[in-house]
């Protein structure tokens, strides 16, 4: 610390020593500032404030329809993007300021300055923003104001629309595009199905899911066979113990009856009447009693046959009533019987049908899976981008209406008479500190340059010879009185450079 303090005393010293070197400097650089301050041309600012109103009574009356917007956001990205290029070019020519430019550099040199003096500030909280300009010349200063003003405005309003056509032109083309492909996609679904049918059933189900509906349906129809023969099988044993009676039978061809056949055919078709009200015709009920109809029908008639070439006497059968109404419930068993093994016969070929498609149900599936969710996919794209259509086009309408935001000019453009800069009685004072900064480091500069030693410690560090000894100053009166006077005299130049920029600073302040 000691060590620091003493190098630091050397440099005071030193500069002390070339004090009126620095004193000169600092005299010679405060006159050189103080007439290039007086000296610098007045600036004046104009000024204008707007107002923003991000308000609509619409917006929440249209909320869920229109597309929602950040309007304030909006509005602050607009101020601060408001200065560039093109904005700053148009800005320009509205307020004639390239009037006096010729060539290209002298243009983008006028650019360039407008735009470090173009400024817009704003409050945040209240929307409130403050458009400012400096110039030299306060009408030009005001002209630019009002350019500024009118470009603002118009880039709230122009630049949201031109955003409004590009997204609604963006969206009709992806809307195109998906509707291309949902026809690819229906088209690719139909052919599939249409190969896959008999994989797929009814309602689209699988193959296992088919299965299990067919097992179901052939144990029940089984269960119902076993019922109706049991059925059967009683009504037989019942017949067995009663006794008929033969009655003669009529000559004509047209009375000839079979009744163990005609019984059956009545009660089949009775019986295919019932089913043709609940089915259709290709039913595998209806289609197995019609043949069972048919080959029945057929049977009688080669029995006729027989029995006239045999000469055997065709009857009728009457008598016993008890026996001739089990004869009727036989053949409707009989019937039954052969139309429930047709089913379940049907019901076992769909179901070995279907279990040797099983071997290629996982791919059909994976296929369907596939098919079905690329759809859904474009499908539910498809809605969407023209549900955001329709929001756009009303969002459209409702900024045609109420327009993005509302501006409202608070404060017309304005130039006060006071100009806004040069602050001499600022600058002022600067000079003079700066003056004397300048001469301390010029003295301190020279001391350097200039070394001057004051101990013989100095001395000896710097040399890095030995100091065999020193010789003291004998104290002189007369050297110490011009000592005296040389302090008084450079406090007086020191004050007098603080008292000059002092007097400047006030009569500045006061004449403004």
């Amino acid at each position: 610390m000691d060590e620091l303090l003493r190098q630091l005393w050397g440099y005071v010293r030193g500069a002390w020593a070339y004090r009126w070197w620095g004193m000169a400097l600092a005299w010679i650089v405060g006159l050189v500032g103080a007439v290039v301050v007086y000296t610098l041309p007045p600036k004046y600012e104009a000024s204008a404030r707007i107002f923003v109103d991000t308000q609509s009574v619409l917006a929440p009356l249209m909320a869920g329809l229109a597309i929602p917007q950040d309007v304030n956001q909006q509005v602050a990205i607009l101020s601060r993007t408001l200065i560039s290029r093109p904005n700053i070019e148009k800005l320009i020519r509205m307020a004639d300021l390239d009037l006096a430019t010729n060539t290209r550099r002298q243009r983008d040199e006028l650019i360039e300055d407008v735009t470090s003096r173009v400024r817009i500030m704003s409050t945040g909280r209240d929307n409130l923003y403050t458009l400012a300009y400096m110039d030299t010349n306060p009408e030009r200063a005001k002209r630019v104001v009002q350019s500024l003003v009118s470009i603002f405005v118009e880039s709230g309003l122009g630049d949201k629309r031109k955003d409004t056509d590009s997204a609604r032109r963006f969206i009709d083309e992806q809307i195109k595009n998906y509707a291309q492909k949902l026809d690819e996609a229906e088209s690719r679904l139909k052919d599939f199905k249409l190969k896959n049918l008999s994989l797929l059933g009814e309602g689209g189900k699988d193959a296992l899911g088919q299965i299990g509906d067919t097992m179901a349906k052939l144990r029940s129809s089984e269960l119902e066979l076993r019922e109706a023969e049991n059925s059967r099988d009683a009504i037989k044993r019942q017949l067995a113990g009663e006794e008929t009676v033969l009655l003669p039978d009529s000559p004509s061809a047209s009375g000839v009856s079979i009744p163990e056949i005609d019984t059956r055919i009545e009660a089949l078709k009775k019986n295919l009447d019932d089913l043709l009200r609940v089915y259709t015709e290709a039913h595998p009920d209806v289609v197995g009693t019609r043949r069972v109809i048919a080959q029945l029908e057929a049977q009688r008639a080669e029995e006729i046959k027989a029995r006239r070439k045999a000469g055997t006497q065709i009857g009728n059968v009457n008598g016993n009533p008890v026996y001739q109404q089990l004869k009727v419930s036989l053949n409707e068993s009989e019937a039954s019987v052969a139309a429930l093994r047709t089913r379940v016969a049907e019901y076992q070929a769909r179901v070995g049908q279907l279990r040797d498609f099983m071997k290629l149900g996982p791919q059909v599936e994976q296929e369907y899976a596939q098919l079905n969710r690329d759809y859904d996919i474009n499908k539910r794209n498809y809605d969407t981008l023209v549900s955001r259509r329709e929001s756009a086009a009303i969002s459209v309408d409702m900024e045609a209406t109420t327009g993005v935001a509302d501006f409202r000019l608070i404060d017309p453009p304005s130039v006060p008479t006071k100009p806004a800069a040069p602050n001499r009685s600022l600058l002022m004072p600067l000079v003079g500190l700066l003056a004397i900064g300048v001469g301390i480091a010029f003295a301190l500069l020279v001391s350097q340059l200039r070394p001057t030693f004051f101990d013989t410690r100095a001395l000896r560090e710097f040399t890095g010879l030995p100091i065999l000894g020193s010789v003291s100053l004998t104290p002189n009166p007369e050297r110490i009185s011009r000592e005296r006077r040389g302090y008084f005299a450079f406090a007086g130049a020191f004050g007098s450079l603080v008292a000059a920029f002092g007097a400047l600073t006030i009569v500045i302040a006061v004449l403004g």
